[in-house]
């Protein structure tokens, strides 16, 4: 019986994460890597993406009777366990297919691993369980937990993301393309390299894409659609807000998902970024009518101890071109009538929780009453006091 292998000599790899699309792209790579390293033809894909406990033992088999298949030619042989689903709380992670992995665990213990090497890509992994934990000690996991907008560093890691993808097909980038680029697609990796690919073509030989390639070719998805009702808002645009408002509470119908409550809630967003924005400039922490670059690293200095510890009333838990765009738009409205903004959102907010009018309706008065160009005189320039960044709730 071969002696128990250690970490850095078993070729056993776990690739996991939430991030379906880096997931399935770095498997893919390595396998060919693999593959291209050990030569021959004796290579094997197993599909572990199964529906129920019985196809999950049927691949587990077909994992062993790979494993123990020694190769003919070439030096070496690659296993792909692919797209394996059942390495959580999945329906077909039954007590058979728990103690199946927890056999297949100790064999991995005792594999001669001369001439093979395991590659397992999965979705959500259990960590607790005995096979994840196997493939922890004896081989290497990684992990991709995806973006999430959630995550006050998703912008910033979709950038990096996006300027290796540009890089491999020689492109470069500028920094205000970037960040539109990322605004359109959100937090989502699959899009992004759609949209990568798609940009790139466009340019065709020309090395550097710019904010109208972008502004040309590239999709907005639900999220950036969202964002196109805020930016309508800002820009203080009474008709292109009414005609986004119409196309937002059309997908309303269409998506279960989404609500009027929701809309509400992402207005009340805007409105909070902009008051926010406008005393970062009353302090003087940020200057108006600067290039994006400028305005990066302007934020970078900000004080963080004269913020607010609540992630939502903090200006840096936003988005960067977010905040960005916004500049322009905060000049449209007095701090009055940002301030009778949220107020009349959240007036609203009370109509759609508790009256039978129709949301539609509601929204369109509270967004007709805050465009429109009349200031309500208790809100007359000059006759309210500065706000604290703490303040703006």
């Amino acid at each position: 019986m071969p002696a128990p292998v250690s970490k850095r000599s078993a070729p056993l790899v776990l690739v996991c994460g939430e991030d379906d699309f880096a997931v399935k792209q770095r498997a893919k790579q390595l396998y060919l890597q693999w593959t291209e390293e050990l030569g021959g033809m004796d290579h094997e894909i197993i599909d572990a993406a199964v529906s129920n406990s019985g196809d999950a033992l049927k691949a587990l088999a077909k994992l062993r009777e790979a494993m123990q298949t020694l190769p003919f030619f070439g030096s070496g042989k690659a296993i792909w366990f692919k797209d394996c689903n059942f390495l959580s709380e999945e329906r077909a992670a039954t007590k058979d297919v728990i103690e199946s992995l927890v056999a297949l665990a100790d064999e991995l213990k005792e594999f001669a691993w001369q001439n093979v090497r395991l590659l397992v890509s999965a979705g959500k992994v259990d960590k607790r369980k005995v096979f994840y934990k196997t493939l922890d000690k004896l081989g290497t996991v990684e992990s991709f937990a995806g973006w999430s907008v959630d995550d006050r560093d998703w912008a910033s890691q979709a950038e990096v993301w996006a300027r290796k993808g540009l890089r491999t097909r020689q492109k470069e980038i500028s920094d205000e393309a970037l960040a539109e680029l990322i605004n359109r697609v959100g937090a989502n990796a699959r899009q992004l390299d759609s949209e990568i690919e798609k940009v790139a073509l466009y340019v065709g030989d020309r090395k550097e894409i710019e904010f109208e390639d972008v502004a040309t070719i590239c999709t907005r998805n639900k999220t950036a659609r969202a964002f196109a009702l805020g930016d309508a808002l800002g820009d203080r645009d009474l008709p292109r807000l009414l005609a986004r408002l119409d196309e937002a509470l059309w997908e309303v119908k269409l998506d279960p998902q989404k609500s009027e409550i929701g809309l509400l809630y992402g207005l009340i967003s805007k409105v909070r970024a902009m008051l926010l924005l406008k005393e970062m400039l009353r302090e003087g922490w940020v200057k108006p009518d600067m290039d994006y670059n400028r305005f990066k690293a302007q934020l970078e200095r900000v004080p963080t101890d004269q913020l607010p510890e609540d992630r939502r009333f903090n200006p840096l838990a936003i988005n960067p071109y977010v905040l960005y765009k916004a500049l322009p738009q905060v000049k449209r409205y007095s701090e009055a009538e940002l301030v009778r903004a949220m107020d009349l959102l959240f007036q609203c907010n009370l109509r759609l929780v508790s009256s039978s009018l129709e949301e539609s309706l509601v929204l369109q008065q509270a967004l007709v009453q805050i465009v429109g160009n009349a200031s309500p005189r208790a809100g007359a320039a000059g006759t309210r006091p500065a706000l604290s960044l703490s303040s703006v709730h």
